[in-house]
């Protein structure tokens, strides 16, 4: 396959500055991480397509149910695989017929006489991929770290609830700025939990945090409307929050939610680039509650504010700017300024 294109950092600063990106994507470093790209569900069921960094992917599940990714293309005659079908674990290309197994090593090639070898250039030039919190995980490189860490995920009080993975057309950059930021609650969340009579952020003071993140803790005081009540387990009208939010380079984010009166709820944010400017998007969810509500209605709430953050984004086009001076920034914007200068060193600039 053809070697990932350098990306160009078009200027480099000071050890203390910003860099600008024109684009990122397929800077050859971003190969080298884990990108949430699919559920369990999707593949378990049938073919799936995707594209992550640029490149076109095919996912199916062999046999013995491990999880197989490579490019979509057949060795053969560059026929899309995912326009293929699978049967048994093998996956069969529409074109020709020949068909894929475990680890993707070819097991057949109908126009050939099966008692002649099947030569190595017709397997499949796998990536590496497992299942972490009911999601497929890609990484088209060598891992420089392991997919982040959810303690609670083996706290058997608490329960796992996933969502669906969705396009969004945003950068991945401003998907992860966006939700490191509490700034934007009072106006973009009206709708569910923002109360727009509290737009003033309390000073933050940036820290590691347990499992490897690095974000900030805060109170804050929330509306809870009878459509969060839910998910809150609180009925007053206001709720104060006990919370933290912390990022994993290169686009995750975790936010914990520790209520006076209703159970904890730990969000899992997971933006994979397609591109520099869409990206997949899906959460998780864990609640230490008593499993009385479904897991759908529990979510139903962060679906909610997880469709403001789309509407909002979706307007701004483009990747989010590095280069020092382009963006105003005030004390609130400390945990997107620090994730920015980490994720230009992270690429090399």
């Amino acid at each position: 396959m053809p070697a990932p294109r350098q990306i160009r950092l078009v200027q480099t600063l000071g050890p203390h500055e910003e860099t600008a990106l024109a684009i990122f994507y397929d800077n050859p470093k971003l190969r080298d991480y884990w990108y949430a790209v699919a559920s369990d569900v999707e593949v378990t069921n049938d073919v799936v397509g995707r594209r992550l960094l640029g490149e076109d992917l095919v996912l199916y599940k062999d046999a013995s149910g491990d999880v197989v990714v490579a490019p979509d293309r057949c060795p053969h005659r560059e026929a899309p695989l995912t326009a293929g079908e699978i049967n048994d674990g093998v996956l069969a290309c529409c074109y020709h017929g020949w068909a894929f197994g475990a680890e993707g090593k070819c097991v057949s090639i109908p126009s050939a006489d099966p008692s002649f070898p099947i030569p190595k250039s017709s397997h499949l030039p796998c990536y590496r991929a497992q299942i972490r919190y009911g999601l497929v995980w890609v990484c088209l490189g060598e891992p420089t770290s392991d997919i982040p860490e959810i303690a609670e995920d083996h706290d058997k009080t608490f329960r796992r609830i996933h969502n669906p993975v969705v396009e969004w057309k945003v950068s991945a950059t401003r998907m992860t700025d966006n939700f490191l930021d509490i700034a934007h609650f009072p106006w973009v969340h009206i709708g569910t939990f923002g109360n727009a009579q509290r737009t003033l952020v309390p000073k933050i003071d940036l820290q590691d945090l347990p499992g490897g993140y690095h974000g900030y803790e805060y109170d804050v005081i929330a509306d809870n409307p009878p459509s969060a009540q839910m998910s809150s387990g609180e009925t007053e009208g206001e709720v104060k929050r006990t919370m933290s939010t912390g990022f994993h380079l290169p686009f995750t984010v975790r936010s914990t939610i520790k209520r006076e009166k209703g159970p904890a709820h730990i969000i899992l944010l997971l933006s994979t680039p397609i591109d520099d400017v869409t990206s997949y998007f899906t959460f998780v969810v864990w609640r230490n509650d008593d499993f009385s509500v479904a897991s759908e209605d529990t979510i139903l709430f962060d679906r909610m504010i997880g469709a403001e953050d789309k509407v909002m984004l979706e307007k701004i086009p483009g990747v989010l700017p590095f280069e020092h001076g382009a963006l105003a920034n005030t004390q609130s914007d400390k945990p997107s300024t620090a994730w920015r200068l980490k994720f230009v060193e992270m690429l090399g600039g």
